[in-house]
């Protein structure tokens, strides 16, 4: 699939801020990581946070697709959130806009206080050497005013526990999968 252009997909204005980075070397091959992070099948069982359960509610990966998904932590107590796939470079790039969202998959506020941005645009690149891959996730607020982009670098530490925990996740399930 082709690369999308530098300029953002909905209004031609690039993410701006400093960006959120993290890094993780998983030891299984980029192709395997690559189908974790593309496949209903597999993101059910490792994505979201500690303790949730994930229900895939549409996966449509192609440019302009959703994956549309909601994340459960009790009988009660769900989440929803959407990607918005801007870019799918099989099996080194995807790029997308993450977002909380509603059961229709319309972007919404964030479920908790604060002002962060109602969209991240998300750039994961996987590289792979010797058999083991390295995801490197770069997200930067979308659209965001600049009191959202204050807000969201102030949350990079909740974010590096999140995503930590869901990169430890991946990581087990990736050791099931070739075990």
């Amino acid at each position: 699939m082709a690369p999308r252009s530098d300029a953002s997909a909905d209004n031609g204005v690039k993410p701006t801020g400093r960006p959120f980075v993290i890094t993780r070397v998983f030891n299984a091959p980029r192709d395997l990581v690559w189908k974790a992070w593309t496949e209903a099948e597999h993101l059910q069982h490792w994505w979201g946070p500690k303790g949730c359960q994930l229900d895939v509610l549409k996966l449509d990966l192609r440019p302009g697709g959703i994956f549309h998904y909601a994340m459960r932590f009790s009988a009660r107590a769900q989440m929803m959130g959407r990607f918005k796939y801007l870019e799918i470079s099989p099996p080194q790039r995807l790029v997308y806009l993450s977002s909380f969202a509603d059961e229709t998959s319309a972007v919404i506020p964030a479920p908790f206080p604060g002002n962060f941005p109602l969209e991240v645009e998300n750039t994961v690149t996987f590289e792979e050497h010797d058999g083991k891959t390295t995801l490197t996730i770069h997200g930067l607020p979308h659209n965001a005013s600049d009191e959202q982009r204050v807000f969201f670098e102030g949350m990079f530490a909740s974010m590096e526990g999140g995503f930590g925990g869901t990169c430890e996740q991946l990581s087990v399930y990736l050791e099931r999968l070739r075990g």
